[in-house]
């Protein structure tokens, strides 16, 4: 079952981002569907937080996708070269968002390797939102695309995430972000049950 547009609209961005452990992202580009379980994910909580592109309240090209209505992709361009894909949270103003940075492919593995060009990619985990966004199709271009639609989406679909295989640290690569890089805002998801 596609998530509702209500999941999105949450006040918790934290709370959402561990929320979204375990579920399956979909991507469906030239006619080739890919999907994952979600296993990594990060919280981004708009300008209070030091590490959020939005902190601040900076309204720039890029980030004023993150102002809109949650539901939508926010994927931005990293280092010149990476796509990063980011649900934006939350009501229209407030400019959350979760980036999901791991999954365990489960559809079209072999289109992801074929994307991703490499022979040696596990099946078993896309670790790296750069990774991640590669093998499922995700380029910046995306940005803004409704998560209601039929290019990227997220379904529930029964797996079961016992809370106490989730790990929870601060956020990767944010350290220019001083007290706000230790938050604890990354969600990894150990075991689960299909």
């Amino acid at each position: 079952m596609r998530l509702e547009k209500a999941f999105y609209l949450g006040d918790d961005v934290v709370q959402i981002a561990r929320d979204l452990l375990g579920k399956y992202l979909y991507t469906n580009f030239d006619g080739s569907i890919t999907a994952g379980i979600i296993t990594e994910t990060e919280a981004y909580a708009g300008i209070t937080d030091k590490a959020s592109h939005a902190y601040g309240d900076r309204r720039t090209l890029r980030t004023e996708i993150m102002y809109r209505e949650g539901g939508i992709a926010y994927v931005y361009l990293c280092y010149g070269m990476y796509s990063l894909f980011n649900v934006v949270t939350n009501i229209n103003g407030i400019p959350h968002a979760v980036l999901i940075r791991g999954i365990h492919p489960v559809e079209g593995l072999e289109k992801m390797k074929e994307r991703y060009s490499q022979r040696k990619q596990n099946n078993y985990s896309v670790d790296g939102p750069g990774k991640l966004s590669k093998a499922l199709g995700i380029h910046y271009s995306h940005s803004g695309i409704d998560l209601q639609g039929n290019q990227i989406w997220i379904e529930e679909k029964g797996v079961t995430v016992n809370q106490e295989n989730i790990f929870v640290s601060k956020r990767i690569g944010v350290e220019y972000a001083k007290e706000d890089a230790l938050l604890p805002y990354r969600f990894v998801l150990g075991n689960y049950e299909l």
